[in-house]
């Protein structure tokens, strides 16, 4: 008989229900994290992501995880990557100054619009993109190191769908590309494996990820400790947009949730239905 009381287990008709309920389009995809200490500066893809990292034994299905869907603030992960590999290759130095121009200050997410400091450094403004999502210090950042740069490392590193289009902008108009970034939920959880090496950029990316305080989505159903070293993640919120990339122990995962604007509490409750499936799926030997 079945246990109605039972959690849900990770099959792939469960995923597709939850697929089938969402209002829009809902990408998910899981990996095992890949311990390496090879440096991303090698040229081409790297191998941990050339070897596809597929789930094992077919035991962890995905769905939609090569569609291309709109990131919102998840697309910030690129900028870290690309931020963090620059510090350990000397190319930024973490202490360095930069002064918020008036350009950058932007509405949504983020503490710079009520602090009267205009000077941050490079580390500073990476936490505060990383902790808080803040839009004003992910623009100074990325007029600091530049749009192209942040892609041609997205590509360095075998994502070739997953990009950056703009800078934050609230609101955005017609003028404008249409969104901040936009990926696939396939390249975005093998980017968060790779995140759990050993080399120096990647231990400082997720310092900065485990200091994301939101966690209302993917980990929101599932029992933890927020202060614990267990989640480091990065998630985006936008009209029509709820999407998260993160780290939950030794699974890499990234659950893209894309609908009609004012769909927004459906697409949360996608999210977090499948972050508990997600949060006990079998992956092999990890």
């Amino acid at each position: 008989m079945t246990n109605e009381t039972a959690p849900e287990r990770l099959e792939p008709t469960v995923l597709e229900k939850i697929v089938a309920d969402c209002p829009g389009t809902l990408a998910v995809a899981l990996r095992p994290t890949v311990r390496t200490t090879a440096r991303a500066a090698a040229p081409g893809p790297h191998p941990a992501l050339s070897e596809g990292l597929a789930s094992p034994g077919g035991t962890v299905p995905e769905l939609n995880a090569d569609v291309e869907l709109p990131l919102a603030s998840v697309g910030k992960v690129l900028l870290l990557a690309e931020v963090a590999m620059s510090v350990e290759g000397g190319i930024l130095d973490p202490s360095e100054p930069v002064r918020v121009e008036d350009d950058d200050y932007c509405g949504g997410s983020g503490l710079l619009l009520g602090l009267s400091a205009r000077t941050w450094t490079v580390a500073d403004l990476a936490l505060m993109t990383a902790a808080v999502s803040d839009n004003t210090a992910t623009n100074a950042l990325l007029r600091t190191v530049g749009l192209d740069r942040v892609n041609a490392a997205a590509a360095a590193l075998g994502l070739s769908r997953t990009r950056l289009l703009d800078r934050i902008r609230e609101p955005r108009g017609p003028r404008h590309p249409p969104t901040f970034a936009v990926g696939t939920a396939g390249e975005l959880a093998t980017l968060m494996a790779l995140v759990a090496g050993e080399a120096g950029w990647q231990v400082q990316m997720r310092e900065w990820m485990l200091a994301n305080t939101d966690h209302t989505l993917v980990p929101a159903l599932v029992r933890h400790d927020p202060e614990g070293a267990w989640l480091a993640s990065k998630t985006g919120t936008d009209a029509g947009i709820r999407a998260e990339a993160g780290l939950m122990g030794t699974r890499a995962y990234a659950v893209l949730a894309h609908g009609p604007a004012g769909e927004e509490d459906a697409l949360t409750a996608a999210v977090r239905r499948v972050g508990l499936l997600l949060a006990s799926a079998p992956l092999g030997g990890a």
